[in-house]
């Protein structure tokens, strides 16, 4: 490998969110992770398959995901991010193993998590220095929620929610994620899908909490798969005032937010 070359290594933590009373607002990381090894060959030693990524992939979830780059969740956020940036291609030559322990579908935010990890995939190949706040920004044209994107970023215990943007602005944030992440037919070219919607900045805001070293996270994993859609479908469309009054009772600390 050329001495040129450049490697990155990206772990994004595995994250729990709707926590007691912050329902779509905090979120908490945890130590499982989804691991990127990143290589970037010197571009004059790299041959051919400029937009085509090479991927590999272990651990959870191995046997399902797509190893080509216009389809696998990761890869199509990354090259949104440097799209959005002025870069249409990936570098030539890119090289990407995935080892992931998040399971998929248990409530672990494995998707958050591949939202995340492209976001800072983009951002690295693409040497673009983003700043964190307009990484969630990325993460949140692709996520709408952001409790788990935003504890898989900035980790810890963390509250976040959506800012009242100008009409404009909640215009383009509100973009269907079709637009956002299309498909990509069989027969697209590089130069398909090269004007993607730009996220404005702001959509989200976020207040970091402390967390008591005492305290440790259990997590209690099914064996089947539930979709967020699906598990919200149960959830009631409004709620008493008392049961809103004795949650923030108990739970005083969140007020603040």
């Amino acid at each position: 490998m050329s001495a040129h070359s450049r490697s990155y290594k990206i772990r994004v933590p595995a994250t729990s969110a709707n926590i007691g009373p912050g329902f779509d607002v905090v979120g908490l990381s945890l130590s499982l992770y989804l691991t990127l090894t990143v290589t970037v060959p010197d571009p004059s030693s790299a041959s051919g398959g400029a937009d085509r990524p090479s991927i590999s992939y272990t651990g959870e979830g191995a046997d399902e995901v797509p190893l080509d780059a216009y389809k696998n969740l990761t890869t199509r956020v990354a090259l949104y991010v440097l799209r959005c940036s002025g870069v249409q291609t990936f570098p030539p030559g890119l090289i990407l193993h995935a080892h992931n322990e998040i399971p998929f579908g248990r409530g672990l935010g494995s998707s958050g998590a591949a939202v995340i990890a492209g976001v800072l995939l983009g951002d690295v190949v693409g040497r673009l220095g983003l700043s964190r706040e307009r990484m969630l920004d990325f993460a949140l044209m692709v996520e709408r929620h952001p409790d788990n994107v935003t504890a898989a970023l900035v980790g810890g215990f963390v509250g976040s929610y959506l800012r009242e943007l100008d009409p404009s602005a909640t215009q383009a944030a509100s973009v269907p994620l079709s637009e956002v992440l299309p498909e990509y037919p069989p027969d697209a070219g590089p130069d398909w899908g090269r004007d993607p919607p730009q996220p404005p900045g702001g959509i989200g805001h976020y207040v970091r909490f402390g967390w008591a070293k005492e305290i440790r996270a259990v997590a209690i994993i099914p064996r089947f798969e539930l979709s967020t859609a699906t598990a919200r479908e149960v959830l009631p469309e409004s709620y008493a005032r008392k049961d809103v009054v004795r949650t923030h009772i108990l739970d005083p600390e969140f007020k603040s937010l």
